[in-house]
């Protein structure tokens, strides 16, 4: 009887412990694209929105310049247009991982990803 009160005092206060936010796969995506679409590529295709600043990457895979060639898929070329609309779709992915829709908010952002094509 012991146990069992003792199991139960403990769920309780498990329960009403505040446990640290943690970030999903998707919010740490949304993160990723946000600073690629802040980046100088993509200002340079787009130009800066306001209110946005560049962002400098530290990774180490990061190109110190673009590079001069064209993409080998036509497709895959950047616009001003498709930047844009990347940034709608990730205005939505950030909606539906607010509301727990994982699977809606990886899709959507596997569209963003799609639609911002290869940045210079």
């Amino acid at each position: 009887m012991r146990l069992v009160l003792s199991l139960a005092a403990s769920s309780l206060l498990l329960g009403l412990a505040q446990l640290p936010a943690r970030a999903t796969s998707c919010s740490e995506q949304i993160g990723t694209i946000e600073r690629r679409l802040d980046s100088a590529g993509a200002v340079h295709v787009a130009g800066l929105p306001e209110g946005h600043a560049i962002r400098r990457s530290n990774s180490p895979k990061a190109l110190t310049e673009a590079p001069t060639s064209a993409p080998s898929d036509a497709g895959m070329v950047s616009t001003a247009a498709r930047i844009s609309d990347a940034r709608h779709l990730i205005t939505r992915a950030i909606q539906e991982d607010g509301q727990g829709h994982q699977r809606a908010c990886e899709d959507t952002m596997t569209e963003a990803k799609g639609m911002i094509g290869a940045l210079p």
